[in-house]
């Protein structure tokens, strides 16, 4: 078969080619992408001139519009950082009552708390505050070293059994794998401490007595001898619903058998003061709203 042969139907020469009477066009490449391969070469090597492209080990080719988004980024940071500055030192002068008067001036904290929190503490606390297990809800939930800002603040920056010198410090010792007491003592206190939360102290006493000399033998130390905490000791209120690492039987029983050590970073390293003060504010806001 001769390749100058046209097909009497498209017009198109064939390449030669034939298999089982069904012959090879030799069909050409359309122009648009012959446009768009020269279109695309062009911006290449004009970005290439340009921009910076090219890396060559430990450094690249700059362009000749000298581009860096670092630089880009930096100047977004220190123009957002002007912008906040006056009511960030409006913030950083004002007492917490004061803050919370000031409506305009909450509306900015409220921004910027929700953001700090997304970027810090939602990990463990959740977006929404409300807490997982071994993490209390923040927004709703009893907090063991007191719920007042100036708490929570000072709670954010010290942290709890952290690094920090100054870290509010809780531990409770675990009862039953150190062999402080015995599995029946262990039993008993359990079953009290959780009719406390059920039945009242009233009833647990009386329904409980073995419960409750254990409990004001061993417990009533830290969580008082009404089972109500302290907080200057994040010890909690073992008489209301709120639990943080659960109020069901076997919850505590692991609890006063293991121990509990829970820990939270201090945050004065990470955050500055105004960022700590603001998160406090937030969280202490978001509590008035529940």
């Amino acid at each position: 078969m001769a390749i100058e042969e046209r097909d009497p139907l498209t017009g198109h020469k064939t390449t030669g080619h034939e298999w089982n009477g069904i012959k090879e066009l030799n069909t050409p490449v359309p122009r648009a992408v012959y446009f768009f391969l020269i279109a695309t070469t062009l911006f290449s090597l004009i970005y290439w001139i340009f921009m910076p492209a090219v890396p060559l080990g430990y450094t690249y080719t700059k362009g000749i519009l000298g581009y860096d988004e670092r630089d880009v980024i930096r100047r977004k940071l220190e123009r957002a950082a002007l912008e906040q500055a006056p009511w960030r030192a409006a913030i950083e002068k004002q007492g917490f009552d004061a803050i919370e008067a000031d409506g305009d001036l909450m509306q900015k904290l409220r921004e910027a708390g929700r953001a700090l929190f997304g970027g810090n503490c939602a990990v463990c606390h959740g977006i929404d505050a409300g807490g997982n297990a071994g993490f209390p809800n923040l927004a709703a939930g009893v907090l063991n070293w007191g719920d007042s800002p100036e708490a929570i603040q000072e709670t954010i920056r010290v942290g709890i059994n952290s690094r920090h010198p100054d870290t509010r410090t809780a531990q409770m010792p675990a009862f039953g794998k150190e062999g402080m007491l015995p599995r029946a003592d262990v039993k008993a206190v359990i079953t009290y401490v959780r009719d406390i939360g059920k039945s009242g102290s009233d009833h647990a006493a009386m329904t409980q007595p073995k419960g409750l000399e254990i409990f004001q033998n061993n417990c009533a130390a830290c969580h008082g001898d009404d089972a109500r905490g302290q907080v200057d000791l994040g010890a909690p209120n073992l008489t209301d619903a709120s639990w943080l690492y659960g109020g069901d039987l076997q919850t505590i029983h692991d609890t006063v058998w293991h121990g509990r050590q829970g820990r939270m970073p201090s945050w004065e390293n990470r955050l500055g003061p105004v960022d700590i003060k603001i998160l406090a504010t937030y969280l202490h806001d978001l509590r008035k709203e529940r």
